[in-house]
């Protein structure tokens, strides 16, 4: 489709399970998904005209449980200037909804930092409060969900844009890092995980038992990685590869009723692709006079972002060998541009468990749009086998 033919699909209306959803920008991109309180469904994305620009703002619709159609769409977020990004969306244990997000100027990840705020509901439409800085670092950003410890510490994943001297930044110095907080979010702790050298958007997945895996998008586009950890989330161990090919692009996984576990991702890398761009922020290149930051890994840009797939495990995320295609496409992603049609992605994936069986799934549609996909128990069934 043209991005004028997805505009015009941009209704919010299922159809056979699927819907792009309803945005007034012509840029919406990292789809999160959550449940509300009382089971209706909220999905959390940024909007504006470019990743990095000033008018990248949080912005939410709601999908009440049994509606055929997503709500209207509400604008959390407005810094005027900072790209906000990345947004997480966290029901705490007192039922109080909180959304976390990143903010940074122009493509200077190295100079983000996370932002907080409470929400509440306003009938069809979610509504932010006043934001509020964290006391994280400047460089970290989010993109997992937060969980609490069995000490009832919140665990926020976190990955490090760690600033250096004078260079700008280019993911070679990116680690992982979990932040923990005693205190209901007032601050935080960071704790970074070993061995995590281009190892970002930490997805952590309780295994049972005190058991935990977590699942790694990799700046070096080689293959999905997974640490684990034997005591609730407390220490984690290096991150080594599992046998899913990774794009330097986002995923998402989670455990499912059945104990498996599901991931949704491109599987691709740079081994099986000679896609290439120069940076994440090509665009923006001007506005940022600073050499590149060097050392580090060797981050790769580029590699298409498709297929989009849902990969199963039965083995606790060591291995995945069922690989379920969502939907296929050219997945080119060598601008961020959402106008010219080039941009043909289908990444950064959001999954939430249904109790009834099956999956919500959101995902980036061309940089145009956000897109639910919603599988039935019977379709998680047959793709099982």
């Amino acid at each position: 489709m043209t991005p004028e033919d997805i505009a015009e699909q941009m209704d919010g209306r299922l159809n056979d399970g699927a819907a792009l959803l309803p945005s007034p920008c012509v840029q919406n991109h990292a789809a999160f998904l959550a449940r509300l309180p009382g089971g209706d469904l909220a999905c959390a994305w940024f909007g504006g005209s470019l990743e990095g620009k000033s008018d990248i703002s949080v912005h939410a619709s709601i999908l009440a449980e049994g509606a055929d159609a997503w709500g209207p769409v509400a604008v959390l977020t407005d810094l005027p200037d900072r790209s906000e990004q990345n947004p997480v969306i966290f029901v705490a244990p007192d039922g109080d909804i909180l959304l976390f997000n990143t903010a940074q100027p122009a493509g200077n990840q190295d100079e983000s930092r996370v932002w907080m705020r409470a929400l509440t509901r306003d009938g069809d439409k979610l509504v932010a409060g006043e934001g509020r800085e964290t006391d994280l670092p400047a460089g970290t950003f989010i993109r997992g969900a937060l969980t609490i410890r069995d000490d009832g510490a919140w665990m926020l994943p976190l990955f490090l844009c760690h600033p250096r001297e004078g260079a700008r930044w280019t993911g070679a110095h990116d680690t992982a890092a979990m932040g923990i907080s005693h205190d209901d979010g007032q601050s935080w702790q960071v704790e970074e995980v070993p061995g995590s050298l281009g190892t970002v958007h930490m997805t952590p997945v309780d295994l049972g038992e005190g058991r935990m895996a977590a699942f790694y998008r990799r700046r070096q586009a080689d293959t999905v990685h997974r640490s684990e950890s034997g005591d609730n989330g407390r220490t984690w161990s290096a991150p080594a590869p599992t046998d899913v090919p990774n794009n330097n692009s986002s995923i998402c996984a989670a455990r499912l009723p059945s104990g498996r576990i599901a991931m949704v991702c491109n599987p691709v890398s740079a081994a099986l692709s000679g896609a290439r761009r120069a940076s994440l922020y090509d665009e923006l290149e001007g506005e940022n006079t600073r050499p590149d930051a060097t050392g580090g890994c060797t981050p790769i840009w580029g590699v298409e972002r498709a297929p989009l797939a849902l990969c199963l495990s039965d083995d606790g995320g060591r291995s995945f060998p069922v690989r379920h295609i969502v939907e296929d496409g050219p997945g080119t992603c060598l601008s961020n541009n959402s106008l010219d049609g080039n941009n043909k992605e289908l990444s950064y994936p959001a999954l939430l468990p249904r109790a009834d069986g099956g999956i919500d799934i959101a995902y980036t549609y061309h940089r145009r749009a956000i897109r639910h996909v919603r599988l039935s128990a019977e379709d998680m069934r047959r793709i099982a086998g």
